[in-house]
């Protein structure tokens, strides 16, 4: 057996080898770093709060009413321009800013940990399945500005009379997500009936 002497530089070769000869953690011991659920319940339980992306949910989708416990009534299918007309209405009705959300962040409400994937029920009970309508906007060359100010929308839709032509089809559609499975399009025509989610910034 090699003899280290025990000096500073014998201490440290020992060190070395002890490290080089010790058995490896296993990796099932390995602590977990998996980071927490971004979607909590808010204090009075009437909204999903996003914690991570700031953003707050109703429990219920718009033409649905929250119970404390469950939600009920009658969900809203509506097309394009009457949701973005909705969002306002409750924006001025709450003094809230309500809109309709991207389709990006209806997405981030999509379970998918379990086997099959779809919205929490625990957070968002009696959801009904099928297409929800988002905010972008599917115009070719895209829109300048903000793409919340809505009037962008229909701003764009009249932009032929400059000797700038928009293609009519891609005018009339716009973004939809699956809340189901997480699918976007962006080819629902804007007369469709769907559904609606409101979203708004969580401040408190």
């Amino acid at each position: 057996m090699t003899h280290i002497p025990n000096t500073r530089t014998g201490r440290t070769a020992s060190l070395v080898l002890a490290c080089l000869i010790a058995p490896l953690p296993s990796l099932a011991q390995a602590p977990n770093t998996e980071p927490a659920a971004a979607l909590v319940l808010s204090a009075d339980g009437s909204l999903v709060i996003d914690t991570r992306a700031r953003l707050a949910w109703p429990r219920c989708v718009e033409g649905m009413q929250w119970t404390g416990t469950t939600c009920t009534g009658t969900p809203l299918e509506i097309d394009h321009a009457q949701a973005l007309a909705h969002a306002n209405a409750r924006w001025k009705a709450e003094g809230l800013p309500w809109r309709l959300p991207r389709a990006a962040e209806l997405r981030r409400l999509v379970d998918k940990s379990g086997p099959t994937p779809g919205l929490d029920a625990r957070l968002f009970p009696a959801a009904p399945s099928g297409w929800y309508w988002a905010v972008n906007a599917n115009v070719k060359g895209g829109l300048a500005g903000n793409q919340y100010n809505y009037g962008n929308v229909e701003k764009a839709q009249r932009q032929g009379q400059g000797g700038e032509s928009l293609d009519t089809t891609r005018v009339n559609q716009r973004f939809a997500v699956d809340l189901a499975t997480g699918d976007i399009r962006s080819d629902a025509a804007k007369f469709s009936k769907l559904h609606i989610r409101l979203v708004r910034t969580h401040t408190d």
